[in-house]
């Protein structure tokens, strides 16, 4: 009997911070793959709230050490990292209409650069459409009121930056 190949996908994004609607769409895909990687996407022309090792950290947290979603940090092109460890798909989130022109001109991208990579797309819970970590920012500054927002792990996180920042 011929040994079935492993299904591997990559869920990338800079996760700054991880959202509930993120987690959402990792427990949804994570049964689909014998590996899931969440990819933090660190890029040095990028200014981020959380460094990329603590961003990676407040993932595991947030799913709670699952053993089958692997949290790997990685500078570059996402269709790079998916060649070096043999995953055939990325996986991206689109909460709404206005994500989708993005998100098509990454995949074509992607398939231009990598033609055995194949971008799934997944569409965000309604009841996420509208939470991304850019807002997530904004809004934490004036209110600490996110628990539905993002893992509580998260809001501790935030809470604790802003604090740190006087």
């Amino acid at each position: 009997m011929k040994p079935t190949a492993q299904r591997k996908a990559i869920y990338p994004g800079s996760f700054d911070p991880i959202t509930n609607g993120h987690v959402d769409i990792i427990r949804r895909i994570e049964n689909l793959f014998d590996e899931l990687v969440v990819l933090v996407a660190n890029s040095p022309n990028k200014h981020y709230m959380f460094t990329a090792q603590e961003r990676a950290e407040l993932i595991r947290e947030s799913l709670g050490g699952d053993s089958k979603v692997i949290v790997d940090i990685h500078e570059g092109l996402t269709v790079e990292y998916a060649q070096s460890v043999g995953a055939p798909v990325v996986v991206r989130g689109l909460r709404a209409v206005a994500d989708f022109e993005y998100e098509m001109a990454m995949a074509n991208m992607n398939k231009h650069l990598n033609d055995e990579v194949e971008t799934m797309i997944v569409f965000a819970d309604p009841k996420y459409g509208y939470v991304s970590s850019r807002l997530i920012k904004s809004v934490s500054v004036y209110t600490n009121e996110l628990e539905e927002l993002v893992p509580r792990v998260v809001c501790q996180a935030i809470q604790k930056k802003i604090s740190a920042r006087g």
